[in-house]
């Protein structure tokens, strides 16, 4: 027997207790006759102390960190008491010890605090684990993946594994492709999903499905994406759009109330995808704070303090405004006191390549009632307090206000609200708060293509009751400068996404499961007849036996952890992740293969450039 007790499990009720630890030397520490230990392993830290009678047996056998050994002796009470760690109050008095592995000099320190850069303990980073900060990380996606299958377990879910080596059907990303030795020149994909799988299983009557399932997408990374990914991955039938978020909203509260014992009682509140959009400027809105977006335009056209016929913002001579697509403000509150320094960031904020704003104008509206502006010269006092109206300013705030075109200044003023929210403590990380986006539209316009693309993936359904609005009508656009006059433009999809303070979590839909709109779909997406039938044949055969109404819905796995973890990277929360270039540069992968792996699956490389 290797060990009695773990590094985590002793305290002052085991004193005199004979037993035995093993685990990696953290430290070292020589005091005269007597020499201290910690001991640690995954459940904690054990302070050893070697007497003077072991002292000759540590100079022949010095311990250095990383060191694995053994040791036997009687559990004493401790003279200086940590109350930092569980096992502070006693240590082990050593009797006997065993080094059963030595340990080379570690490239960095393996402790919270470490001297490591991201680079060198990715590459040493079975060392990286052994640091407390990424065990927690490792510990809290642990219960996070128990507190779901208890849930969905209990919810009569049944968890069933579904291939890897499957047939390309792109989902909107590329596929990573598989060569087959055994079929020479034709190709698996792994899968992006397991999307017509789980339809199939909702065909094949197992009604409640579930997989905490791995996902691969040959995407550009950052630090919410990795080529392979984590999905809680869930269907059910027989269902309609209320019972996917009342059973899922259930699932993610009983997940904060056993990782982060949270009880989360208020009602999920739920947002169309269009008053996201013109509220928060983006369809995955951090709600934790409000500071929403006002669109000064369309303000003053439907009617503003002084006139309505919106010259307010449009014919005062100054061009930024007169001449923009749109005009969009935000009310930072309380911060009328701003600075020129700390506009003139702001501004420079903004002008940022990743931003792409030309500049901003401020509107500081002062505690004592008078307005002051970096474009006074064109605006009156009290055209500048209409406009702060607009904008929901009241007094002590600070107007923000950017011009230009309308995608790129929705989107702008949608970064500049999550920022302004950072700096003024909003978005806090032990605050969660939950959000349905609903009724997006199915379809978006190429076009460059000329043709619909679907906002999620082609098997999602239209509103029931548009339906017949995308069965009676034809896809095809003659005039592409008129694809919004197109009756498929206003169809909104039977699909929804949760947002967990502005971040997707997860998103789903009510599934088509008849074949007619089924390839109506597809023919919608610029498919032919022979092409759907080449890609999803066996999914539009299965519709044909008897397909129940169903639907469902995919968690990132990862991403939840990270957020839950307090941290803006999944890479913090995967035990062996990708770097930035997608390479694992512990394994030094991806690699060359040899020419005999080349010809048995009779393929010749040529490399293109």
């Amino acid at each position: 027997m290797y060990r009695s007790h773990t590094c985590g499990e002793l305290r002052i009720s085991d004193v005199t207790k004979e037993v035995t630890l093993a685990g990696w030397v953290q430290t070292v520490r020589k005091f005269g006759a007597i020499t201290f230990v910690d001991l640690r392993d995954r459940y904690g830290i054990t302070q050893l102390l070697f007497g003077e009678e072991l002292n000759a047996q540590l100079d022949a056998q010095p311990l250095g960190r990383e060191f694995v050994i053994q040791a036997t002796g009687k559990v004493s009470e401790r003279s200086n008491k940590n109350a930092n760690i569980a096992t502070g109050e006693i240590e082990l008095a050593v009797q006997s010890f065993k080094i059963l592995n030595k340990s080379a000099i570690p490239p960095f320190t393996i402790q919270d605090d470490t001297d490591g850069g991201d680079d060198l303990r990715m590459k040493y980073r079975f060392l990286d684990l052994r640091r407390n900060a990424v065990k927690k990380n490792l510990e809290l996606r642990y219960a996070v993946n128990r507190s779901a299958r208890n849930y969905l377990h209990e919810n009569h879910f049944m968890d069933i594994e579904t291939p890897f080596l499957i047939k390309s059907t792109p989902e909107g990303a590329r596929d990573f492709v598989v060569p087959s030795r055994m079929n020479p020149g034709q190709f698996y994909a792994l899968p992006q999903s397991p999307q017509t799988f789980k339809q199939l299983l909702m065909v094949s009557g197992y009604d409640r499905y579930y997989q905490i399932v791995k996902c691969f997408r040959d995407e550009d990374l950052r630090a919410d994406r990795q080529p392979e990914f984590t999905q809680i991955d869930c269907e059910m039938a027989f269902v309609e759009q209320e019972d996917i978020l009342n059973m899922f909203e259930s699932l993610i509260k009983r997940i904060f109330k056993d990782v982060k014992n949270i009880d989360y009682t208020e009602q999920v509140t739920r947002m169309t995808w269009e008053d996201a959009m013109w509220q928060y400027g983006n369809d995955k809105p951090d709600i934790r704070f409000g500071m929403q977006i006002a669109n000064l335009k369309s303000a003053f056209l439907k009617g503003g303090k002084i006139q309505a016929t919106g010259e307010l913002i449009n014919g005062a001579g100054f061009g930024v405004f007169d001449n923009a697509e749109t005009v969009l403000a935000i009310a930072a509150p309380g911060c009328s006191e701003y600075t020129r320094k700390q506009t003139d960031e702001l501004t420079e904020w903004v002008k940022r390549p990743q931003i792409g704003m030309q500049g901003l104008v401020y509107i500081k509206c002062n505690a004592d009632g008078t307005y002051k502006s970096s474009v006074d010269k064109f605006y009156t006092e009290d055209k500048l307090k209409a406009i702060a109206d607009a904008a929901g300013a009241r007094a002590g705030d600070l107007v923000l206000i950017l011009a230009g075109r309308e995608e790129r200044t929705r989107k702008a003023t949608s970064e500049l609200r999550l920022e302004m929210g950072k700096r003024l403590g909003f978005r806090k990380e032990d605050e969660f708060k939950l959000l349905w986006v609903m009724d997006f539209p199915l379809f978006e316009y190429a076009e460059e293509e000329n043709r619909w693309v679907a906002r999620h993936h082609p098997f999602t359904s239209p509103k029931p009751d548009q339906i017949e609005v995308m069965i009676n009508n034809n896809p095809l656009i003659e005039n592409a400068d008129k694809y919004l006059e197109h009756p498929y433009s206003n169809i909104k999809a039977n699909a929804y996404d949760m947002v967990l303070n502005g971040n997707e979590i997860g998103g789903g839909s009510i599934r088509i499961y008849q074949r007619e709109l089924q390839e109506k779909m597809f023919a919608a997406l610029g498919m032919s007849e022979e092409e759907a039938l080449h890609k999803f044949g066996f999914l539009l055969g299965a519709f044909e036996y008897g397909a129940p109404p169903h639907g469902g819905i995919a968690f990132g796995f990862d991403r939840l952890c990270s957020i839950l973890g307090g941290s803006e990277s999944i890479r913090d929360f995967i035990a062996f992740p990708k770097n930035n270039s997608g390479r694992d540069v512990m394994l030094d992968a991806p690699s060359s293969i040899d020419d005999k792996q080349f010809d048995e699956l009779q393929i010749k490389l040529n490399l293109k450039g």
